[in-house]
């Protein structure tokens, strides 16, 4: 009897992983889906639209920029550079230097011939205390202001950044970030083209600048990462970019804006409190309250998603760092999806409880989870002579190839959508790099998965972590 209640229980299991893969096949199709439906839409609205005139017209809204920095001192004066020569009228960039020890305030003072000012401040902001403000004597840098405040981390930085703006619209990007010189346009393109929906925010995605050419803050040349590191990410980027968040975006379901190019209607951004400053997953958790916000005032709302290259960014290429990078990223999911555990399954926020925040529990959190507990089971179930292996090379196998397949498709359909990387031999690297990448690169992600939750169930202080930036390429 125990013996047969054992293999019942053995048969269980097989089907529970059956009916789970099943669920994944149907999902990242249907993300395959919708996300190539968007893009097509996408450009077939776009096609029709001058985005110059947005610049030239007396009505376009004021846009502030703000930018945190900590220890960014080797990039920071090629970047603002960057962020001043946007395509824009009414817009200022903000840099909020966040307590650096290295030379970051300095390098913005001599670079853009800074002066502290007077500015009154509302003494009930919540971020850390600000030593000084600083503007320009130099009219061509009239843009910039400059926060130098305490050490109070990414989110407190913001906080001080969205309390001192007087713009209509907050932009929170990384400072390592470029933006295109047309970046602005689009967002603006993108928060006045509903007519029914108020749009409350606009994300987009972003692209891998290591090894790429910059010359006077402006992407001169791209390349592909020389970093194998680097490679992967640029992968990565690509299938959760171009297919993720795009299918998303499609049933206006999308839950997180990145960090690294978000931008936000100020008036809803104040009103939720702006950042959360408990959270290392700050562009995730203000997403999550700014949705309950509008669904509980009922108002009709939206979330937009811009599929162009408008913003790049430098991923780590240090194996240590990227390994932070991810724990910081899965602390910060389990701490946003805990906050609002309320939603899962629940009605009330239509697609969003019953479609969003399940993918993000099941898949984003636990598949980590379970893929780590059952590398361990098979090998005991192995070891015990109990492993059905011809399902388990069945599904294996199924998994491998059709995690190619995704990876397969989101490469072609970006090169057929942007054609960022032109020549052959990087498209041929990229498809290598999808077949390694599930006993490369996946394993990584999943460990460092693991150890983040790990620290955050059984409270093991962790904070932000560092990037050690190597800076981009010039060019000569």
């Amino acid at each position: 009897m125990d013996s047969e209640l054992f293999g019942v229980v053995l048969e269980y299991i097989n089907f529970v992983f059956f009916v789970f893969t099943v669920i994944l096949f149907v999902l990242f199709s249907l993300m395959a889906y919708f996300s190539t439906r968007n893009s097509i839409h996408y450009r077939k609205k776009n096609s029709f639209t001058d985005v110059s005139k947005i610049m030239a017209s007396p009505l376009a809204p004021t846009i502030t920029i703000i930018a945190p920095a900590y220890n960014e001192g080797l990039t920071i004066v090629e970047n603002i550079r960057s962020l001043l020569s946007l395509q824009y009228v009414n817009y200022d960039v903000m840099v909020v230097n966040d307590g650096s020890k290295d030379d970051t305030l300095q390098k913005l003072i001599d670079s853009y011939d800074l002066e502290k000012i007077d500015v009154e401040m509302d003494p009930d902001w919540k971020s850390k205390p600000v030593r000084g403000i600083y503007k320009s004597k130099n009219r061509a840098f009239e843009k910039l202001t400059v926060i130098d405040k305490m050490n109070g981390g990414k989110s407190d930085a913001l906080n001080a950044g969205v309390s001192l703006s007087t713009s209509k619209y907050v932009g929170c990007i990384d400072v390592d970030c470029l933006l295109q010189p047309d970046a602005l346009l689009h967002v603006v393109k993108s928060f006045f083209q509903r007519s029914k929906k108020r749009v409350i925010a606009v994300g987009g995605v972003i692209r891998v600048a290591n090894s790429c050419v910059i010359q006077g803050g402006q992407l001169e040349e791209i390349k592909l990462p020389s970093n194998w590191l680097a490679r992967f990410q640029l992968l990565e980027y690509t299938r959760s970019f171009i297919l993720g968040r795009m299918a998303w975006g499609r049933i206006d379901s999308l839950l997180i804006i990145s960090g690294a190019f978000g931008f936000f209607e100020r008036e809803i951004a104040l009103a939720v409190g702006g950042y959360d400053t408990d959270t290392v997953g700050e562009d995730m958790e203000i997403v999550f309250k700014m949705r309950r916000y509008m669904h509980d005032r009922k108002e009709p709302y939206t979330i937009e998603y811009i599929p162009d290259p408008l913003c790049w960014t430098e991923v780590p290429e240090d194996l240590k760092i990227l390994v932070n990078q991810r724990d910081r990223w899965a602390r910060g999911n389990l701490e946003t999806l805990f906050k609002h555990k309320d939603m899962l399954f629940n009605s009330k926020y239509g697609r969003l409880g019953l479609l969003s925040y399940p993918y993000w529990f099941f898949y984003e959190w636990l598949s980590p989870l379970l893929e780590f507990f059952g590398f361990f089971t098979i090998i005991l179930f192995a070891y015990l002579g109990i492993l059905n292996w011809e399902f388990f090379l069945m599904i294996t196998l199924s998994i491998f190839l059709f995690s190619i397949m995704i990876s397969f498709y989101a490469i072609l359909w970006d090169v057929y959508s942007y054609n960022q990387y032109r020549k052959t031999k990087d498209i041929l690297i990229l498809m290598g790099l999808a077949i390694l990448e599930p006993f490369i690169f996946h394993p990584i992600v999943v460990y460092a998965a693991v150890r983040g939750n790990y620290k955050k169930l059984f409270k093991i202080k962790s904070g932000w972590g560092s990037q050690v930036r190597k800076g981009f390429a010039k060019a000569t």
